[in-house]
């Protein structure tokens, strides 16, 4: 399956969900927002939104500092 991830063309296995990307991409545990074809997914979703050949996502990590 092809999706496009910040701008990038990349080629994952399929069937897979948000949080099995996120785990892949190593993002478990950090802050992060997840849009998909230009709509938030929120995280009580993650596991049950499946992704599909030419979906768009962005994923943006949340970074403290002061």
């Amino acid at each position: 399956m092809e999706i496009s991830l910040n701008g990038e063309t990349r080629q994952f296995p399929s069937p897979l969900t948000v949080a099995a990307l996120v785990e892949t991409l190593g993002y478990t545990g950090k802050r992060i927002a997840v849009e998909r074809n230009g709509e938030i997914v929120p995280r009580g979703r993650h596991a049950e939104v499946t992704l599909a050949d030419g979906d768009r996502l962005e994923i943006v990590v949340a970074v403290g500092g002061g």
